[in-house]
């Protein structure tokens, strides 16, 4: 047999009906049905037919309360002037039920509104009419059973039903939330590891490429001296190795991080200023001079400011270069008051200067840019007064003002 909740509304209203008609029927039948004197002598078959028009009305009970209660409202009244019977009012305080239950939050409040209305009304017409006041209180207990109780539970369900919705759409609505964290913190991890990538891998590549082309260039130079000239293509050998030996560390570490668990080993710390020499002997090695100035008191720095501005700073040069090989570049730290002052500065490359020919990928400028304001601070890249400046400006204190 189907489960009741899989069955439609107009279904449920079928089967409904039809139980309350059968039940009506045993009661009739057994002749336990006048709920006052009887006025008017019936026969049952008249009686019956009340019963099965309001049962009838009853189909509609779910999906057009209010024209069940209008349509069930014609057979209660002709019941009601030949005196009421038990099987009719039972039906028709479903119908009442089902008004508050079923019905729009607006209707249900008119529904209640009539209903005490016309109670009260029946209190004074009672009292008026019979002035009996055991009279007055069999009234009341009548109208609680067959209109208060039903109207009170039919609200008590839809107040239960209102608030298992709106549990079930906060709990919806919590899930799409946590969705959308999810995705959110997957793009900005995804973020993280393309910006460390291109910094930490793409960086010790683009160095090789570079440090390549200088052994290219020292091979074909016939005009130096080949002591000197084996003596510098060897020291650009040994860079494009420490370059090579770091990007297989950092790429491993990176793949580690992506696995399930670490891997076997001794982790490699980020990098830090305190190994900027490896900078700027690197770029010695593929031509580029770095004169580095220091300035304020020695101080340490926190990791994070520590390590972006390690990752600036080797992205610069690798730009510097990329883009304007063998000019010099002037390197300038500054750690005062509350902020590190990064700038790179070299000379714009004039016509005379060659092309670099190592790719470049365009997210330098767009990597240094996001690890600069991730800590709060300010960053500028751009010609001026005849240089290229690359300035960062990281706070050393959380929330300092930018």
């Amino acid at each position: 047999m189907p489960r009741w909740s899989s069955l439609s509304v107009t279904a449920q209203g079928w089967c409904i009906a039809v139980a309350e008609f059968l039940l009506g029927l045993l009661l009739l039948s057994a002749g336990l049905y006048e709920l006052a004197p009887v006025r008017v002598e019936a026969p049952a078959a008249v009686r019956v037919g009340l019963l099965a028009a309001v049962c009838g009305a009853a189909v509609l009970r779910a999906r057009r309360p209010v024209a069940a209660l209008v349509l069930g409202a014609v057979p209660l009244g002709i019941d009601l002037l030949l005196g009421p019977s038990l099987p009719v009012w039972l039906v028709y305080s479903d119908l009442l039920y089902a008004g508050v239950r079923y019905g729009t939050e607006r209707q249900a409040r008119a529904l209640l509104g009539l209903a005490s209305a016309l109670s009260a009304a029946c209190f004074g017409v009672v009292y008026v009419v019979t002035g009996n006041w055991q009279l007055l209180v069999l009234t009341a207990i009548a109208l609680s059973a067959f209109v208060g109780t039903p109207l009170w539970w039919g609200r008590a369900v839809r107040l239960h039903k209102d608030v298992a919705d709106a549990e079930r759409a906060r709990a919806e609505a919590v899930t799409t939330i946590a969705e959308l964290d999810r995705r959110a913190a997957v793009a900005a991890e995804r973020n993280r590891m393309a910006r460390d990538l291109h910094d930490v891998v793409a960086g010790h590549l683009s160095a090789i490429a570079i440090q390549s082309e200088a052994a290219l260039g020292l091979s074909r130079d016939a005009s130096s001296p080949t002591a000197r000239r084996m003596e510098a293509l060897h020291a650009v050998l040994e860079s494009v190795r420490s370059n090579s030996v770091d990007a297989l560390e950092e790429m491993r570490e990176m793949i580690g991080l992506l696995r399930d668990r670490p891997v076997l080993g001794e982790t490699t710390a980020p990098g830090r200023l305190a190994h900027l020499g490896k900078l700027v002997d690197s770029a010695h090695a593929g031509g580029t001079v770095v004169h580095v100035r220091r300035s304020g008191p020695g101080r340490q720095l926190p990791v994070a400011v520590d390590h972006a501005a390690y990752r600036i700073v080797q992205e610069a040069l690798t730009n510097a270069a990329k883009h304007a090989p063998g000019v010099p570049v002037e390197l300038s730290l500054d750690a005062r008051g509350d902020r590190l002052e990064v700038t790179v500065r070299n000379p714009l490359p004039d016509g005379t200067v060659a092309a670099p020919r190592t790719p470049s990928g365009g997210r330098g400028l767009a990597s240094m840019r996001e690890r600069t304001e991730l800590l709060g601070g300010r960053f500028r890249a751009g010609p001026s007064d005849g240089t290229w400046v690359v300035g960062a400006s990281l706070p050393l204190r959380p929330g300092a003002p930018s």
